[in-house]
């Protein structure tokens, strides 16, 4: 909104002299680094008053698990309020619809993921941690309700984001099936390469299902520890920022051999408040944590990295940049299946690991839980400097 009643008052503040001030908000790079800050300002300045008020409603973590070995780990952290997500997808919503031209379909896509996924967590978090409270014995959401959701947002996300993307670019690049080392523009700005992959509707919004829905349950899954599911994701949201820059730059996108995406850069406003709102929570999620952000932050979280990876058709590499929340929900996958068909076979269910997700597999070996966390922070940052090397090898 702001940088729209920049745009609208342009013509003034040229003829007045003042543009040479303002007129820094035309870098959208600049907008990025902003939409950050402000999100991180945001939440610093929110943050005692939200805890307060949620500890005030007694929504804290009830500290339950169905294995034995966490419980006292949990038990500990049963007075912790959490939902503090509200606080996270607040700040991301208010820098983003600041400093965004929101009249940008694809932030304006950007938010409505936002948006759902957070009313979705929020629904889960208010049910799970008011039961008591009701009188009734329902701990949420079903499994099957949430997966209804994630599907569906994934699905209209997909269809709008293809339709805009033909819109914008007048051709299929914004369509194209990004593939690690395939060049999408011969060296030298030659034109466009052969061998490109061009998804159809169906299977491009397929592919966005499967990102949001799988990511979205992935961060969800990793947040299990002080400031793990944050941490990984401001790393993540900075890379992203990069990304979004290169997509909706046609000089840097031919330079690096990859798919130009029109106003795909606007999409990094969106990273970069994404990212500061990690970095802030971290202020009051941090070892002990004051708060955690629930169900209402990690779908959001995950559901919006995910949307951003479509929208700048890079979803390979923001898989590389996963790899730490892949690994979590790749850990809690094995062992369920694995537990399943030995009991089948052997009548004894096995495991594969102490527990899942890995984290608690980690703690559980002899690591301490702070040790776990900046492990896992410093494989998310090696991941993210290696999935952003394999743009150059094109």
């Amino acid at each position: 909104m702001l940088y729209l009643l920049f745009d609208l008052i342009r013509n003034w503040l040229v003829s007045t002299g003042l543009y040479s001030v303002l007129g820094v908000l035309d870098q959208v790079q600049f907008r990025a680094l902003l939409a950050a800050g402000l999100s991180f300002t945001l939440i610093i300045a929110l943050g005692k008053r939200t805890i307060r008020f949620l500890m005030g409603l007694k929504i804290g973590d009830a500290g339950e698990s169905d294995a034995e070995m966490l419980r006292a780990h949990a038990k500990s952290k049963a007075n912790v309020p959490t939902m503090g997500g509200v606080l996270i997808c607040g700040s991301i919503f208010a820098s983003t619809f600041l400093l965004a031209d929101i009249s940008t379909p694809k932030v304006l896509l950007g938010l409505f993921v936002l948006i759902w996924l957070a009313c979705v967590g929020g629904a889960d978090d208010w049910l799970k941690l008011t039961a008591s409270r009701r009188g009734t014995g329902r701990q949420g959401l079903y499994a099957w309700e949430k997966l209804v959701f994630q599907l569906g947002i994934g699905l209209l996300a997909g269809y709008f984001a293809y339709r805009y993307s033909a819109v914008e670019t007048g051709q299929a690049l914004g369509h194209v099936l990004n593939l690690p080392f395939q060049r999408t523009y011969l060296p030298g700005a030659q034109g466009v390469a052969e061998g490109l992959i061009y998804l159809s509707l169906p299977v491009f919004v397929l592919v966005s299902v499967l990102m949001i829905a799988g990511l979205s349950n992935a961060v969800n899954i990793t947040d299990g520890m002080d400031g793990l599911a944050g941490g990984i994701s401001g790393v993540v949201s900075f890379a992203l920022l990069m990304l979004a820059l290169i997509a909706g730059s046609e000089q840097w996108a031919q330079y690096l051999l990859v798919p130009y995406v029109p106003r795909g850069d606007e999409l990094a406003v969106l990273a970069g408040a994404m990212a500061g709102a990690c970095l802030g929570f971290l202020w009051w999620n941090a070892a002990p944590a004051q708060v955690f952000m629930g169900d209402t932050g990690s779908l959001a979280l995950g559901g919006l990295i995910a949307y951003i990876a479509v929208a700048v058709r890079q979803e390979i590499v923001v898989l590389i940049m996963c790899g730490v929340f892949l690994l979590e929900i790749f850990s809690v996958t094995l062992q369920v299946g694995w537990f399943k068909y030995t009991r089948v076979r052997t009548g004894t269910g096995r495991r594969i690991f102490r527990v899942a997700p890995y984290h608690h597999h980690l703690h559980m070996g002899g690591w301490a839980e702070n040790q776990v966390v900046v492990r896992l922070w410093i494989l998310a940052i090696i991941m993210c400097v290696v999935a952003l090397a394999t743009l150059k090898l094109r």
